[in-house]
C-alpha cells in the first residue's frame, strides 16, 4: 500500500507516507519542552513525519496555557532532546511556528508582552487560562508597520533556532484563526494599508514570513498549513475565499516550499473544506500536498491513489496510538482517544497509552 512507501520530501527522506498532525497537549510547564515530551514524540516516531504541536515564535506569541515556545536557549535545548529521540528511532519531525495573534489572554503570557493582531477586533468567546479559568477575550493591539516587520523577525529566528535544535525543518501554521490566517481572512483583517483591503495585501504577511523564513532555513524545510473555509476561533468565511487562497497558493509555489498542509476539521463538525478548493490549492501550488481530516486507512489509501494529496496526515488517532502505523500496517484495533485529558498537564492520555501486543 502506498501509505507505507517511503517519501521524497524535497531531499528529506521519510520512512513512510504517514504523518502525524500538529495538536496541542499543553505539556509544556513554564512553556518549556520537557522529559514527558521526549517520551510522547518518541513513542510516535513511527511516523513518516511528525509535526509538533503549535510553538510560540516570541512571547507575544504565547496564547494557551502550558504551550511550548522556541525563543530561548532553555527551550532549544529541551527541543534538541525531542528531536535526538525522534532521530534515534528513525523518525523526522518538523516543527510547527505559531503565533497566537488576538487567540491570546494576558494570564496566559509573559510579563511586559503585548497581544497583537492585524486589527484591533477581539474574537468572540472565552479563553482558558490556568489562574483564572474561563476569560473573555480582550481586544487586541493593532500591530504597526514595525511591529509586523518584528513579528517576521520572530518567525526567522525562530525557525533558525528550530534548526540548532535539530528539527529537519518548520510549519508556518497560517490556519485556524492564528496570527497569520487573522491577516489572510477579510474579517479579522479591516486594516486600509499594504496590509489589507485585498486578497494581495491579506496575503502579504503570509508570503513575506514564508519567504524569509525559507531563504534563512532553506526552502526544502519549510512547509505551511492552511484552513479555507475554516471558522475556528471566530473566524468568518469570507467573499472572496476560495481567489484568496487559490492566489495565495500560486504566490506560495514562487518560494518552491517543501508541502502546503490543508487543515479539514470537517469530520469534527466545522464547515465541510470542498475537494474543489482542496484541487484549486493543490493545482496552484503544484509542490508537495499533505491531505488531512478524519482519516482512517482506507480513506488515507484512496486519497494517495487519486493523487489527492502526497502525504496523509492523522491527528487523534496517532494521540491515542503511538504505534498506529504498526496497527494500521496490521489491521490491528485503535485505542479511543481520552478527550477529558488532552489539555491537562501529566501523563494520563499523554504517554500511558497502550501499544499492540
Amino acid at each position: 500500500m502506498k501509505i507505507f512507501e517511503a517519501f521524497d520530501l524535497c531531499g528529506i527522506n521519510l520512512k513512510n507516507r504517514i504523518v502525524m498532525s500538529p495538536m496541542t497537549r499543553s505539556r509544556a510547564i513554564d512553556n518549556l519542552p520537557n522529559d514527558l515530551m521526549v517520551k510522547y514524540y518518541s513513542q510516535r516516531a513511527g511516523a513518516g513525519l511528525i509535526i509538533t504541536e503549535a510553538v510560540a515564535p516570541s512571547a507575544n506569541g504565547l496564547g494557551y496555557p502550558r504551550i511550548p515556545g522556541i525563543y530561548n536557549q532553555k527551550q532549544i535545548q529541551g527541543w534538541k532532546k525531542i528531536t535526538d529521540a525522534v532521530h534515534e528511532k528513525g523518525g523526522k519531525i518538523f516543527i510547527q511556528l505559531m503565533h497566537t495573534g488576538r487567540v491570546s489572554h494576558p494570564e496566559n503570557m509573559e510579563p511586559n508582552t503585548t497581544i497583537l493582531a492585524p486589527s484591533a477586533i477581539a474574537a468572540k468567546g472565552e479563553m482558558y487560562t490556568d489562574s483564572q479559568g474561563m476569560k473573555a477575550f480582550p481586544i487586541p493591539k493593532e500591530m504597526t508597520l514595525k511591529e509586523i516587520k518584528q513579528a517576521q523577525i520572530e518567525y526567522v529566528k525562530a525557525a533558525e533556532n528550530a534548526i540548532s535544535a535539530g528539527f529537519d525543518g518548520v510549519e508556518l501554521h497560517a490556519a485556524n484563526g492564528y496570527l497569520i490566517d487573522q491577516f489572510i481572512n477579510s474579517c479579522s483583517n479591516k486594516r486600509t494599508d499594504t496590509y489589507g483591503e485585498n486578497k494581495e495585501n491579506r496575503c502579504r504577511f503570509a508570503i513575506e514570513v514564508a519567504q524569509q523564513v525559507a531563504n534563512a532555513i532553506g526552502e526544502n524545510k519549510t512547509g505551511i498549513r492552511l484552513s479555507p473555509y475554516g471558522t475556528y476561533n471566530d473566524m468568518g468565511l469570507f467573499d472572496d475565499m476560495e481567489e484568496t487562497f487559490e492566489y495565495l497558493a500560486m504566490e506560495l509555489a514562487k518560494l518552491k516550499l517543501s508541502y502546503v498542509h490543508i487543515v479539514d476539521h470537517s469530520s469534527q463538525g466545522a464547515p465541510e473544506v470542498p475537494d474543489a478548493i482542496k484541487l484549486k490549492i493543490q493545482k496552484a501550488f503544484g509542490g508537495h500536498f499533505i491531505a488531512s481530516g478524519g482519516l482512517d486507512k482506507e480513506k488515507a489509501e484512496s486519497i494517495l491513489n487519486s493523487h489527492k494529496g502526497d502525504l496523509v496526515a492523522f491527528g487523534q488517532a496517532f494521540l491515542a496510538n503511538p504505534d498506529l502505523v504498526n496497527k494500521l500496517r496490521n489491521d490491528l484495533p485503535l485505542n479511543q482517544p481520552d478527550y477529558d485529558s488532552f489539555f491537562t498537564s501529566g501523563d494520563k492520555g499523554y504517554t500511558d497509552y497502550p501499544f499492540a501486543l
